[in-house]
């Protein structure tokens, strides 16, 4: 929050006409010509730009002022890159001079803040520890965006060190950014850790976002802002300079308001890269998928669909008009020419809520995943090198708010007896690759001959079991919960439940099989259009209208 303060305030919305500069001269058309932010897919406004209808440099002053509307309300956005005009700037020259480095060319794109960049902004996973601190070069995701022709507009606020910290803390809360609030309801739980990205996508604060997971990260807040969420295969994204948790589980993926804006972002930041090993596994040797070119209303067409029902109906059933919601979900499948496979159970389900493995796997990488990462910061103002020293700043520095807000997570990881290269560490890793394999999704895929299942998003079923094996899942918005809604908060006062939440439907499928979920889920939300039914409480309003010279 202060770092935005800051910012705003040597950029204001009042400055920003005079900074436009190097696009070439227009009139600014009559505002039925220009697309509305919130709906404006990437497809249509890369054809505005190419028409000359608008700016990069235009985009970037409308999104800003959006992001001034709302974010001292839902403090969705940690802070601005002052760089973005000139980029912009830059990227409009390159387009007039007959040159676009594709879709992704002069798009405004807002990044979750433990995705380091090489830049004037900071890299701190909402910590007060980082601030201030450098990387030698940017996060392989932020680079290839770049490269791209994304606009790198800022920062997104996240449940502080990616929901990795505290026992007691809230979704969306960091001592840097402040409690990131849903805009669906007054007081929203945003959910998280991604829960920024998740308000920034949902309400057009940028083109789209980029978010992080680890277990439900991306796709919680997804669900919970009503948009799409494409959690990756872990290895298919780089996590080369994205502040970690596991190196077993992080993976880096797109938040958006549409599955084909979402296959464009996750098109743009795939790849191997020899500072992520585990991008060496990518099986694509010739070449990648193409994400978006599997958006067709035809994907369902001969896909077998699986229904793992124990994993949402059992010891924690999913809410009754989520199931209701989810039955019709089942209707639009098979109509759209899936055979839809029921009760292709997990047989080690209830194994499986009762295991410790994940946490202790999580527990053990953290300390030696963290360090790794703090040994290449090239500044370091605080002097932070391992997990250690980050608890003891951590309960040391006031806005840290120690110990309201507890260390438990950093308590667990430094009381182990043992690390990631050690037996019994591998005793908890095998285990988990039973519980999402054999007695989990892999099991029920090879079982039942399926492509994919489909489950309730905010489920175990649907984030657990996929995180554990590093498999892939993509959300897409499913409904919202009825006016009658009994309010319910969290410990903090959080809005957990309430009218007009939104919720979701998840794609799950094996390893590397994100362009089928990504075709599966295109095609599920092109016969449904769920995200345009559900409102939220409050929008921006700026629009490009509003910011173009006339």
């Amino acid at each position: 929050m202060v770092v935005l303060t800051k910012l705003l305030g040597a950029v204001g919305f009042a400055s920003l006409a005079p900074l436009v500069c190097g696009h070439p001269q227009y009139r600014a058309p009559e505002n039925g010509t220009l697309p509305l932010l919130m709906e404006a897919t990437i497809d249509e406004l890369a054809a505005g730009l190419e028409a000359r209808l608008f700016t990069s440099v235009d985009l970037v002053n409308a999104y800003i002022g959006r992001i001034l509307e709302v974010n001292a309300s839902l403090h969705a956005v940690t802070e601005l890159n002052p760089d973005a005009w000139a980029i912009a700037a830059a990227l409009d020259a390159e387009r007039a001079a007959g040159k676009s480095r594709g879709p992704l060319h002069g798009l405004p794109i807002l990044i979750k803040n433990n995705i380091a960049t090489a830049d004037q902004m900071n890299n701190t996973a909402g910590s007060y520890a980082l601030l201030g601190a450098k990387v030698p070069r940017d996060a392989t995701v932020a680079a290839k965006l770049r490269a791209a022709g994304a606009i790198l507009l800022g920062k997104t606020n996240l449940s502080q060190w990616a929901n990795f910290r505290s026992s007691n803390s809230s979704n969306g809360w960091s001592a840097q950014g402040g409690q990131v609030y849903g805009a669906y309801y007054p007081g929203q739980d945003p959910s998280g850790s991604s829960s920024g990205s998740g308000v920034a996508s949902s309400l057009a604060l940028a083109v789209a976002s980029l978010g992080t997971e680890t277990d439900g990260s991306i796709l919680s807040p997804s669900e919970k802002n009503n948009i799409v969420g494409i959690k990756p295969t872990v290895g298919l994204t780089s996590r080369a300079l994205v502040i970690p948790i596991s190196q077993h589980q992080d993976t880096v993926g797109p938040m958006a308001r549409t599955v084909k804006d979402a296959a464009y972002l996750l098109q743009a930041i795939v790849g191997r890269d020899p500072h992520d090993n585990y991008t060496s596994a990518i099986p694509f040797n010739a070449s990648l998928p193409d994400y978006v070119a599997a958006c067709r209303l035809d994907a369902l067409k001969g896909a077998r669909i699986g229904i793992p029902r124990n994993s949402f109906i059992s010891r924690f059933p999913a809410p009754a008009p989520v199931l209701a919601a989810f039955e019709t979900a089942i209707e639009v499948l098979t109509a759209a020419g899936a055979t839809v496979v029921d009760n292709t159970n997990y047989t080690a389900w209830e194994q499986y809520l009762e295991s410790q493995a994940e946490g202790m796997v999580l527990a053990a990488d953290f300390p030696v995943n963290l360090a790794a990462y703090l040994a290449q910061l090239t500044a370091n103002p605080h002097n932070v090198s391992t997990l250690a020293d980050v608890r003891r700043f951590t309960q040391t520095f006031g806005p840290e708010e120690y110990p309201s807000r507890d260390t438990a997570s950093f308590d667990q990881s430094l009381a182990l007896n043992f690390s990631n290269a050690s037996p019994e560490f591998w005793a908890y890793y095998l285990q988990n690759q039973y519980l999402g394999g054999a007695g989990g999704l892999l099991g029920a895929l090879e079982t039942y001959d399926l492509d994919a299942v489909v489950v309730p998003t905010g489920q175990a079923g649907a984030t657990g079991i996929s995180a554990i094996i590093g498999g892939p899942v993509v959300t897409v918005p499913l409904g919202a919960s009825p006016p009658n809604t009994t309010v319910s908060t969290d410990p903090r006062g959080l809005i957990a439940t309430g009218p007009g939440l939104p919720f979701g439907i998840a794609f799950a499928g094996k390893l590397w099989s994100e362009e089928a979920l990504v075709g599966f889920a295109y095609a599920f939300e092109q016969r449904t259009l769920v995200r345009g039914k559900v409102k939220p409480y409050v929008a921006p309003t700026v629009e490009l209208v509003d910011v173009m010279e006339a």
